[in-house]
């Protein structure tokens, strides 16, 4: 779904583009004028117009429903300023509706300049013997877990994107699979530097070099090792593992771009 915006004197007009799956709410119309000048105004101008999406978009507390995905510029809104995040004319506004277990989109140059960030900051520190730099990567680790976003993942947005110095690569994926990979590895390189602190060298730089083998694997080979392993738990049953894999991709393996 797509929004492009033309300046009037006091505000911003978009047309909408309807995807298919949606246009039974809006009367069967592809494309539907709103206007606003952050996400929220012109989300709340197009449920305005057709009430009947306002369910299938937000829940009772006005807040977007968690399986609907905000992209402004192929950036996740949920990295910028959520619904807050201000529009600017020609900005494209991109609405990816799921359902459980189904497919969102993920940029891929995030998770990519993470790995790369952890494998250097982790050589590094075994490189110069500095264990509050392992910690240091482990709590960036943990912390994007919990935001649910790349922890290094500014980098990337503030810095290297805005500079055009690594372009988007949005791929039709899951982003759970990421997350609890991230996870895992921010529990073995916190256990590392755990180890180190206390005196073990051998076990912390042993679980450090591992972190660094398995973001290595998936960011030079585009295999997952943590994904694969959320994919499994799935394949079991397990609660809270609920997504399956992109279609025609091997659990793990980083999605084909669509031609």
């Amino acid at each position: 779904m797509y929004i492009r915006y033309r300046n009037l004197e006091s505000e911003t007009m978009a047309t909408l583009k309807i995807p298919s799956p949606l246009r039974t709410y809006t009367a069967g119309e592809a494309v539907v004028e709103v206007e606003g000048a952050t996400v929220a105004q012109a989300m709340e101008s197009l449920v305005a117009q057709h009430p009947d999406l306002r369910q299938h978009l937000f829940n009772g507390h006005g807040e977007l429903r968690p399986f609907v995905n905000l992209y402004l510029n192929n950036e996740d809104i949920r990295h910028l300023d959520k619904l807050a995040t201000p529009i600017q004319q020609d900005d494209r506004l991109m609405i990816v509706p799921s359902i459980a277990g189904g497919i969102s989109q993920v940029d891929h140059s995030a998770i990519r300049v993470n790995q790369a960030m952890i494998i250097g900051l982790s050589m590094i520190a075994f490189v110069l013997d500095l264990p509050w730099l392992v910690a240091l990567v482990a709590f960036v680790m943990v912390a994007g877990t919990i935001l649910k976003v790349p922890g290094f993942g500014f980098v990337y947005r503030i810095v290297l994107k805005p500079l055009n110095l690594v372009k988007p690569v949005i791929l039709d994926d899951n982003p759970e699979p990421h997350r609890f990979a991230q996870g895992f590895g921010a529990v073995v390189l916190t256990i590392g530097a755990v180890a180190l602190v206390i005196g073990t060298g051998l076990l912390g730089w042993g679980l450090v070099w591992l972190v660094i083998a398995l973001a290595a694997l998936n960011l030079f080979v585009g295999f997952c090792v943590g994904c694969a392993v959320y994919y499994w738990l799935a394949r079991l049953e397990i609660p809270g593992f609920v997504k399956s894999p992109p279609q025609e991709t091997f659990p793990g393996m980083r999605p084909k771009a669509k031609v």
